[in-house]
């Protein structure tokens, strides 16, 4: 049996501030939010990785951050709401549904990275068009 904070949630053996179910997803909020109203959406399956979840999985958990990020919109009305997925704390696969706001704490991170895909040296070659061409290749996609 796998020890899961998000499994002990899922069944209801932890406590959260749930917001949005589906048979095959909840979404609740983050205990540690980056912006008011910040949810994590997790499969009630356990399921390290969300590219391992099945097609219907998959479906469901980004139906419920889409709805969940409606929600957002109306109640908090954020300048957009982000999605990603990282999942490196714990190992249970989980979106994180952010809503946010230019110049905010969580939109000058991202900024920063965005900055470091730009501009940093270490990254020109894989913006080369020979590089693209293969990573296209390389996904099935080249022509």
């Amino acid at each position: 049996m796998v020890d899961c904070v998000f499994c002990d949630i899922v069944k209801g053996r932890a406590p959260c501030h749930r917001v949005a179910e589906s048979s095959l997803a909840l979404a609740f909020l983050d205990i540690h939010p980056l912006t008011e109203g910040h949810c994590l959406v997790v499969p009630k399956r356990h399921v390290v990785f969300w590219h391992d979840l099945s097609g219907e999985e998959c479906t469901a958990l980004f139906g419920l951050a889409h709805g969940v990020a409606g929600r957002l919109m109306r109640a908090y009305r954020p300048e957009f709401v982000s999605v990603y997925a990282r999942g490196r704390r714990v190992p249970h696969a989980h979106l994180f549904v952010v809503p946010a706001y230019t110049g905010d704490l969580y939109d000058r991170e991202f900024s920063r990275l965005e900055q470091l895909q730009e501009g940093s040296p270490e990254l020109e070659a894989l913006r080369s068009p020979r590089a693209l061409a293969a990573a296209a290749a390389r996904l099935g996609g080249g022509l």
